[in-house]
This record gives structure tokens, sequence and C-alpha cells, in this order.
């Protein structure tokens, strides 16, 4: 097992970061003017439109909480007696859907305005893939220090 979480680690954080940069969707408008934003410019655009505190949000569930999640895996992988930072694992788990379901929030809306049309490209499946790597190695880790 503890083969498989030197696997899955690293490859929840490669995903990751792959998650944030690439093109998350593309949304086609009018049939003719087609965006392609990545989770980092989805916030940026919010930030730089005055939406502070949504920008804000966005930033701490789908880039803070699962890049703490995943630091904090390693942690506690490495120091698997260690209870405060299984406790700490346990505590970030709970909030590790929350990013996946902002971004399909986003999918679904662009989706229902009949102002857009919607498709997933990449980013999307990396950041997923993250997101299942992430929470099958803490699942991993809890077993482990039982």
């Amino acid at each position: 097992m503890p083969v498989l979480l030197g696997f899955l680690i690293p490859i929840a954080a490669f995903s990751f970061g792959l998650g944030l940069t690439l093109p998350l969707l593309s949304m086609e408008r009018l049939y003719f003017l087609e965006d392609t934003p990545s989770l980092l410019q989805v916030i940026s655009g919010l930030y730089d439109e005055g939406e502070v505190s949504i920008a804000g949000l966005v930033f701490v569930f789908s880039v803070f909480l699962p890049a703490l999640k995943i630091l904090v895996l390693g942690i506690s992988a490495l120091h698997r007696l260690s209870s405060k930072w299984l406790r700490a694992l346990s505590y970030l788990g709970k909030w590790s859907m929350m990013d996946v379901m902002l971004v399909a929030l986003v999918i679904f809306a662009a989706k229902t305005s009949g102002l857009a049309s919607a498709q997933v490209l990449p980013g999307l499946w990396f950041y997923a893939a993250a997101t299942l790597s992430t929470a099958t190695a803490a699942f991993m880790v809890e077993r482990v220090a039982r």
C-alpha cells in the first residue's frame, strides 16, 4: 500500500496543477464567440470585474483547500502515527467535493442559460482526476493509520 501511495500523491499534485492551468470548458456564444477559460483565468476574471468576494470563495474552495489537502495528505503519509495530521486530513476531507461541485455548477449554468453551449475540456478531467486520486490516497492513509 505505501507503494501505491507513492504514486497516488504525486499524480494528485500533477493532475491538480494541470486542472488549474488547462482550459476547463469551451463555451460558445452566438455561434462565433468562444471562450476556453482555465480555473485560474476564471478567478482572475472575477477579480478583475470587481467580484472580489466570489473570486475569493472560488479560490479558497477550488485552489487553496484542495492544495492544502494534497500537502497534508503527503505529510500524513510520511508521519503515519501522527494523529494531528490525520485530524487535519479528516477535516479537509469534508470539503473535498466542494471544488468539483463548483465547476459542475458553472457548466450547468452555461448550458441552461440558453445563451451558450459548453463542452468539457482536459482541464476538468485533470481536476477530477486530482480529486479522485486525493480521495483514494486519503482513504488509504486513514486505513493504514488504524
